[in-house]
């Protein structure tokens, strides 16, 4: 299988994670996002011009939570996606929650604080920066209460829902991500970091 990335995505992040514990390897195709051509490269792929891609023959994947879904799928005796449909269901519950809420307004300082200087050469705007962390702090909230009574999103271990919520956290530290004051989300990010899947995915940043 193939899998168009780039080693800054962290929506590519979820699915090296989900595919490292899953025991999956890829023929990796980088994208520079900066580049014209491989741009072009991107969209003969996907329409959308996002990463990731994933290409199984015949078969194209975009977005990163169905392509989790489908490598877990496709992967006998495996635990990250349960069988059963309620603990499914919550799973998927998660992944989502990723993807509508917590992700973006993770976005929004990432791209303010450590994106937006190198691309467009403007400082970060005080009232983005704002919107930012008042969204992060509504999502903070949910997560931090969630992860108070359990160690893991779904159930008694890792699944798709941790790796899809935790690989917008790659840049904590340098999005300034304003979490100091949930606990419960950055002890599990800790348990997390402590995963052989995210250490092994950790050296390309």
């Amino acid at each position: 299988m193939q899998l168009y990335y780039n080693p800054y995505s962290s929506n590519t992040r979820r699915v090296l994670l989900a595919a490292d514990h899953l025991g999956i390897a890829f023929d990796l195709v980088k994208i520079d996002l900066a580049s014209q051509a491989d741009r072009r490269r991107l969209g003969e792929v996907n329409d959308n011009s996002k990463l990731p891609v994933l290409i199984d023959g015949d078969f194209i994947l975009w977005e990163s939570c169905a392509i989790m879904q489908y490598l877990a799928d496709g992967t006998p005796g495996q635990t990250v996606w349960p069988q059963e449909r309620r603990a499914r269901a919550d799973v998927s519950r998660w992944m989502f929650w990723a993807c509508q809420h917590f992700a973006p307004a993770i976005g929004v300082l990432t791209w303010e604080h450590l994106w937006k200087k190198f691309v467009t050469g403007q400082d970060a705007d005080p009232n983005e920066v704002a919107r930012g962390e008042a969204d992060l702090h509504e999502t903070a909230r949910v997560l931090d209460k969630h992860l108070s009574t359990r160690r893991w999103l779904v159930g008694d271990d890792v699944t798709l829902a941790d790796y899809a919520v935790v690989g917008s956290l790659m840049y904590k530290d340098k999005a300034a991500l304003p979490l100091d004051g949930y606990p419960h989300p950055l002890a599990w990010f800790e348990r997390i970091q402590a995963l052989p899947a995210w250490q092994r995915t950790d050296h390309a940043w």
